[in-house]
């Protein structure tokens, strides 16, 4: 059976029947330009997967530096990011893929070298056979032209020649398959690189991502320690402000601060302001019977007291002097109280209205009191304008009325008072 010539593969076939050749089938004569074509196919193939491959292991290297460096940053962030620890986490996994996909690579690489030894091998035993194939062949045509005695010696040449070409067949079969295996192995190959690559881009996206995390992480304990630093000095400063008010609010033992008391201290008393110079509570200064600051006394003292005070207390210059408030005590110097002079004064002016009766249309017959009349009495009588005098028994005129000076009656009234 003839299996028709790979198209532009068979160039140098020039052994066949139609150009005095021994053989009539064309992929024997074509098998040395097919072994040369596929072992420089698969020379480029095992090449391709060769450099995809150490590209491969050079991302790979890349991203497991990155993991590294990734796995670094997030350890560092671990207390305060966990979504970076994630992150390196992911990234680590990513760099492991990687690394596997790189052993593969560099496995289906080996194998690949492998089948192109295999398919120089496979080449140089097939060119070795056709130059054999090619030498008997021409033995035999040179034999056969010569004479037919050497036919038989021929046809011995061409059945060794066939033997060869069977060989070479079988030989370049396996080259074949060797190049099919190493063209498998370098799609393999560059599947694997691939996938090394993108492993390599998802660890360097992931470690991209773990290296944000931990930055952000960074900053956020930055400003944590920050703040918590500033709370601790706020709370510091309220702590002592705190104890500063409460000492400026009870403290009694002493000054809150230099010659500052508290308030406790100078509203009821207190250690620096109880009967000290210049000082003094508002409790003393209002009820202390005692002098407040050595030299002054209290409110209370001033206004009741009925010794304390050598000038004299409200009380005293009100209704009388000494510890008893009496009226007719003077309350200092030789000076009563204003009850005393009041009195004094109601007396003098009952004593007054007793004698001057006032003006009347008529003759009293008795004095303002509804006491008797007493010698000495008068009364300006309004109905003829003069004054009266009572003489004990009656009732006579004492003035008469000047008509210039409407008042000269209580003029002489009062001058006959006084």
């Amino acid at each position: 059976m003839t299996t028709a010539a790979r198209p532009g593969q068979f160039t140098g076939a020039t052994d066949n029947a139609a150009n005095g050749g021994l053989f009539t089938d064309t992929k024997i004569d074509g098998i040395p330009d097919l072994v040369a074509a596929d072992v420089l196919s698969a020379q480029t193939s095992a090449t391709t997967a060769t450099t995809q491959a150490a590209t491969a292991t050079t991302q790979a290297t890349t991203a497991t530096t990155k993991a590294t460096e990734a796995a670094a940053s997030a350890t560092a962030a671990a207390s305060s990011a966990t979504a970076a620890a994630s992150s390196a986490t992911s990234a680590a996994s990513s760099a492991t893929t990687a690394s596997n996909s790189v052993s593969s690579v560099n496995t289906n690489a080996t194998n690949a070298a492998a089948s192109e030894t295999a398919a120089a091998t496979s080449a140089t035993n097939a060119a070795a056979s056709a130059s054999t194939a090619s030498t008997q062949a021409t033995s035999a045509t040179t034999q056969a032209n010569s004479a037919l005695s050497s036919a038989s010696a021929a046809s011995t040449s061409a059945t060794n020649a066939a033997s060869s070409a069977t060989t070479a067949s079988g030989h370049a079969t396996t080259a074949s398959g060797h190049k099919d295996t190493a063209t498998t192995k370098a799609s393999e190959a560059s599947t694997s690189a691939t996938n090394a690559s993108n492993s390599a881009s998802t660890a360097t996206t992931k470690a991209s991502e773990a290296a944000t995390s931990a930055t952000n992480a960074s900053n956020s304990a930055t400003t944590a320690t920050t703040q918590a630093s500033t709370a601790t000095t706020k709370a510091s400063e309220a702590a002592t402000s705190a104890t500063t008010a409460q000492n400026y609010a009870l403290k009694v033992d002493g000054a809150v601060e230099s010659s500052n008391h508290s308030a406790k201290a100078w509203a009821i008393g207190g250690t620096g302001v109880t009967d000290t110079a210049g000082s003094g509570s508002a409790k003393s200064w209002a009820v202390e019977a005692d002098a407040v600051d050595g030299t002054e006394h209290s409110a209370k003292s001033y206004a009741i007291s009925g010794t304390a005070i050598a000038a004299g207390s409200a009380k005293q210059w009100a209704i009388g002097g000494g510890s008893g408030f009496s009226t007719n005590t003077a309350v200092a110097g030789g000076v009563y109280s204003a009850k005393y002079y009041a009195e004094q004064a109601a007396a003098s002016a009952d004593s007054f209205d007793d004698v001057y009766l006032g003006a009347k249309s008529s003759a009293p017959s008795q004095d303002n009191d509804g006491d008797a009349l007493t010698t000495g009495d008068l009364y300006y009588n309004t109905s003829d304008n003069d004054l009266y005098v009572y003489n004990g028994s009656a009732w006579e005129v004492a003035a008469t009325s000047v008509a210039s000076l409407p008042t000269a009656g209580f003029t002489i009234a009062m001058g006959i008072a006084l």
